[in-house]
């Protein structure tokens, strides 16, 4: 299956013929967070919404987000990609076109989408292309996938914003794709809040330490 891993580009998207073939079966993981034992898939309940987010490896990037006051569970799992129900050894080949990524559920009258992306482009330097940090692969890019038009626009208005503070510092472009939500692969169970299991964990979470405003 990986007969030319040795030598695949894994800094460059991957095409449709060189793309893995995956499977039918979906990951099995335990409806249960780690954390707050609340389920981390559907159904949730229905005042609840969800957002997706890549910015490097998804270890950290879920800590990040569970922590917050009015999200309701994490999950980490791959998408943007080819490959059906791939698994992690898969998408670190760089040959799903997946990216690491968190699946945020959240309560809006606790916290606002805008206050997920501030914490977002905060967290993360979104200006690095297909690494974050010394993780180098598509699978480290960073992205946001939208539920809707209203978060799609809310995500492109605070990237418009960060960029103007990002050149005021000297720093380059943003290269975050701005994309509406795929398939949402889940991770193996491993994985699901991995820094709760393993405090002393990898995390290579680190931003440019410019603010982002609301």
């Amino acid at each position: 299956m990986f007969d030319n891993e040795t030598y695949f580009d894994k800094m460059q998207p991957v095409s449709a013929a060189e793309a893995l073939p995956g499977r039918e079966e979906k990951m099995p993981v335990i409806n249960r967070h780690y954390v707050n034992d609340r389920p981390i898939a559907p159904p949730f309940l229905e005042h609840l919404q969800q957002a997706v987010f890549g910015l490097g490896c998804f270890w950290g990037a879920e800590r990040l987000f569970w922590q917050m006051p009015g999200v309701y569970s994490t999950a980490v799992g791959y998408a943007g990609g080819l490959t059906p129900n791939p698994n992690y050894r898969e998408v670190c080949s760089g040959q799903t076109g997946h990216a690491e990524v968190v699946l945020v559920v959240f309560d809006p009258d606790e916290v606002s989408y805008q206050q997920l992306l501030q914490r977002f482009w905060e967290a993360h330097d979104p200006t690095q292309g297909m690494r974050q940090g010394n993780d180098r692969g598509t699978q480290y890019r960073s992205v946001i996938f939208t539920d809707g038009e209203q978060q799609y626009q809310a995500a492109i208005a605070s990237r418009n914003a960060y960029q103007l503070l990002l050149e005021e510092q000297g720093l380059e472009s943003i290269t975050t794709a701005i994309k509406a939500a795929p398939e949402f692969y889940y991770a193996e169970q491993d994985h699901q809040q991995y820094l709760a299991k393993n405090p002393s964990g990898y995390c290579g979470l680190a931003g440019t330490g410019v603010s982002c405003p609301l």
